[in-house]
């Protein structure tokens, strides 16, 4: 059960970060005067980031208990599934909290904006990535298990 959970949050996790990224903001550029997109944009990907954190936090705390499960049947007690959370957090902590800061003091200079702004966008680039690896995995674990457990071995 907590992985079906943990499948279903991650896909809506990555559906809404993709929305974002993809149609949100360039559609903020696309209808607002410069300066008031950007604004806007910052704040939606502020929200972006403390919802993040809180879904990641619950995805942990499922990955960590199907992780448990399987250790108690033989397995390891790490799982893919954990290291994939954890570089969502992770590009979360250090794209929005660590160089977010920067990005907002560097709005006059363009050349360092323009090289911040990059770095926070691989940064959430990595997040979708790693959130949508793990709606899949999430979503496709047990079937591919049963499958391949079922298959001949000769």
């Amino acid at each position: 059960m907590p992985r079906r959970v943990a499948a279903w949050i991650a896909g809506v996790w990555t559906g809404a970060v993709a929305a974002l990224g993809f149609i949100a903001a360039p559609l903020l550029f696309a209808v607002l005067p410069r300066a008031q997109a950007g604004d806007a944009a910052a704040h939606l990907f502020r929200v972006d980031a403390e919802i993040g954190l809180v879904v990641g936090a619950v995805l942990l705390v499922l990955t960590l208990q199907t992780a448990r499960r399987d250790a108690a049947a033989g397995g390891s007690r790490f799982s893919v599934e954990m290291v994939l959370v954890l570089v969502a957090l992770f590009s979360i902590v250090v794209g929005h909290y660590a160089i977010g800061p920067l990005l907002d003091a560097a709005r006059a200079d363009r050349s360092r904006f323009a090289l911040l702004h990059g770095v926070t966008s691989v940064f959430f680039v990595v997040k979708l990535v790693a959130i949508a690896a793990l709606a899949w995995r999430l979503a496709g674990g047990p079937r591919l298990a049963d499958a391949t457990a079922a298959a001949p071995t000769s």
